[in-house]
Formats: C-alpha cells, sequence, structure tokens
C-alpha cells in the first residue's frame, strides 16, 4: 500500500503528526515507539493508534515499511554520505564497495526461485510481442537483455524515451508481455508505461529493489535485485546477474532452436565486417 493510500486511513489531524516520518523515513526508522512519539511531539500511545489506523499489524511491520521507504527515496547523497561511515580512504571505500557488491549477489542468491525464472522463460516463447521498459541509467539494463533475446529470436524491442514508452505500450494487448525496470521511487515513464500496460491486459514483469516501489504495485510478478553502493550511484551487479540468469533460462528453454540460431550467429562473429582484422 502506498503511503497516500495509508494515511487516507487516517483523520487530517493524525496525517499532520505521522507525516515527517513517511518524509524523512531514514531519520525515524530506528526509532522506538517512545522515541517517535516525542519526535512527532505526541504520545506513545496516540502514535501506536496511528500506526494500527493506517493498517500496520505491530509497530516492527511500520518500522520495516519506513527502511523500504528510506531505501526508495534514497538520493545520490544519502548514499554517498552513508558509505564514507567507514573512512574516507581509496582502499577502504573500494573494499566496501566490492563488499557490498557481494551482499547484493547473496541477496539474489538467496531470494532467487528457479521455477519463477523459467516460468519466464516460458511467457518470453510464447508472447507475441515483448516490450522492454527503462530509462535513465536502467536503460542499460533494458539495452543489455534486449540485445541477447534478440540473438534468441524472440520479438523484443526496448522503450528507454517517454515518447517510446507511450507509443510502444498503447498497441500491447492480451498476448504480449512486458518488462519495467526501475529502483528507487520508480522513473515516471517506467511506471506509468506498466500501467498502461496492465491496463491493456499485458502480462507485467517488474525489476526493483523495494516491495513498496510502485513498480512492484502494477506489476504481475517482481523481481528484487538490491543495487546498494557506498558511492552516489547504483551497483547494477546484482541486476546483471539477475538478467545473466533469464538469459541462460532463455537460451535452454529451447536449446535446439538456440544452437540453430548461434550457428548462423558464429559465421557472423567469424567473418563479419564488423569485427576489427589486423
Amino acid at each position: 500500500m502506498s503511503v497516500s493510500a495509508r494515511l487516507s486511513l487516517l483523520s487530517p489531524r493524525r496525517q499532520e503528526i505521522i507525516r515527517p516520518a513517511f518524509e524523512h523515513p531514514r531519520e525515524f526508522v530506528l526509532s522506538s515507539v517512545r522515541a517517535l512519539a516525542e519526535r512527532l511531539n505526541t504520545d506513545p500511545a496516540t502514535t501506536v493508534r496511528i500506526v494500527r489506523g493506517m493498517q500496520f499489524g505491530s509497530y516492527r511491520e511500520f518500522q520495516h515499511y519506513l527502511h523500504e521507504l528510506s531505501i526508495a527515496h534514497a538520493t545520490s547523497l544519502d548514499t554517498m554520505q552513508t558509505g564514507s561511515a567507514r573512512g574516507f580512504t581509496i582502499p577502504t571505500q573500494a573494499r566496501a564497495s566490492v563488499d557490498l557488491d557481494l551482499k547484493n549477489l547473496e541477496s539474489l542468491i538467496h531470494s532467487l526461485n528457479p521455477r519463477q525464472i523459467a516460468d519466464l522463460a516460458r511467457r518470453l516463447y510464447t508472447a507475441k510481442r515483448i516490450v522492454l521498459i527503462g530509462g535513465d541509467l536502467a536503460a542499460n539494463l533494458v539495452t543489455f537483455l534486449e540485445h541477447h533475446l534478440i540473438m534468441l529470436g524472440l520479438p523484443v524491442s526496448s522503450a528507454t524515451s517517454p515518447a517510446e514508452v507511450v507509443h510502444k505500450v498503447r498497441l500491447l494487448g492480451k498476448k504480449d508481455l512486458v518488462i519495467a525496470v526501475s529502483y528507487g521511487r520508480g522513473l515516471r515513464q517506467t511506471v506509468e508505461g506498466l500501467r498502461q500496460a496492465r491496463a491493456n491486459g499485458v502480462y507485467c514483469v517488474g525489476i526493483t529493489n523495494t516491495l513498496i516501489s510502485p513498480i512492484n504495485q502494477f506489476a504481475h510478478e517482481c523481481f528484487l535485485t538490491s543495487v546498494n553502493t557506498p558511492s552516489f550511484g547504483a551497483s547494477y551487479v546484482a541486476p546483471m546477474a539477475l538478467l545473466n540468469v533469464i538469459v541462460v533460462a532463455c537460451a535452454n528453454y529451447k536449446r535446439s532452436r538456440t544452437l540453430t540460431l548461434l550457428k548462423k550467429v558464429e559465421e557472423e562473429q567469424r567473418h563479419g565486417f564488423r569485427w576489427y582484422e589486423s
């Protein structure tokens, strides 16, 4: 449930009391009920009633929601400042970056469902049209996946600009499939494209980093991959690993077909004009 939906369950007065926690979740996520009440200028009993009024089963569930919200709303400045906590030396930060990439990969490994990947490969092969949606930095992920699915002969195209998203999604229907990739709060063009695809009856797959992302809200199924980094950007180690898994699944779903296609590809890779020869 979105923040606005949860707030709408409260009276205007209680909305104003709890609003600071949603606007600055990183500042409140570790607060106890008593500490939160003190910062919000109210009492613990009222705080608990507000939390329950927003349909959280417990205060711990509310804290988890704030944690997810802090991930979704993290800015480049937030991640840079957090990453500097262990020291400013280059060797320290370099090691911290690798360690966090490994942690992101481990999280993917533990959460990945092989059967879900196999089902997605089947859907990709039966779809009439496949559109991959992503913008800004995520456009690189979309382009990577598009390149490999084209090599497998699948009817895929990418939409990485607002105009492409609008016009390509408009033509889709129940026999088609969309994969939308966006992290944090969600890029408007990607979320709106996914929402419209869902409204058109398209089977929608999301790739994001938090359950409260609007990508998860509009997708039929969603894959979570962490992009945590000790620097100002986003680490795409885990997302790239997920895309590699999808490509491997698709390549082996119809293995004999793939090998036939790759025999034709091999000729171009050995003798094509694209490749430099000394």
